[in-house]
């Protein structure tokens, strides 16, 4: 059977929202988004529409030289690679399509980041936190890497997943240059 490779890339990008949560948790990321390729052209996430406004926040399409990554040129990531199936990868493909079709419903569940604190699920329809967006983009899709309800996942359940295999971590500035060398994995201070 055809696979496909998914990247999960998990970032800090050094906003004061991304530093409380790092605050809070003592975990190096503060946020998740799924990319379909390897270049992170396509690559998706729950966070804010625009530059300034944490507040105003959905379902996004992320690009690494504009928007809040591209205003944040010191945003640390570690990129992961997931193999997956070619129904996994077409189910994947039909859900982020909904997502696409529906983004006016959709918005942050804020209240969702007390639910991980106190470990209580807020689940509400299209109404997510961005590692509870990519867990549960995962789990429509069948693709069983985590044991926990999508809405008490954390960055650091990916991080620390057997299931994904790290293929760079740095600044998410240079990410592209490095791959296009290359180079699997870039370590910089």
């Amino acid at each position: 059977m055809k696979t496909h490779s998914i990247y999960i890339v998990l970032s800090q990008t050094g906003t004061y929202p991304s530093r409380l949560i790092r605050f809070y948790t003592r975990e190096p990321y503060a946020h998740a988004s799924i990319a379909l390729d390897p270049e992170l052209k396509e690559m998706y996430s729950f966070a804010r529409r625009g530059l300034y406004n944490p507040l105003n926040a959905g379902f996004v399409e992320e690009h690494i030289d504009s928007g809040v990554f591209g205003r944040c040129k010191n945003t640390r990531c570690s990129v992961f690679e997931l193999k997956i199936n070619d129904e996994q990868y077409t189910r994947l493909r039909k859900q982020i399509d909904l997502f696409k079709e529906n983004r006016e419903l959709c918005s942050y569940n804020f209240l969702g980041i007390f639910g991980v604190i106190f470990h209580i699920p807020v689940d509400r329809e299209f109404t997510y936190f961005c590692s509870q967006f990519v867990a549960e983009l995962l789990k429509r899709s069948h693709v069983r890497i985590l044991n926990k309800n999508s809405a008490l996942v954390r960055p650091m359940d990916f991080r620390t997943n057997p299931y994904l295999t790290r293929i760079y971590t740095g600044p998410l500035s240079l990410y592209r240059a490095t791959i296009s060398h290359g180079q699997t994995e870039l370590q910089a201070g």
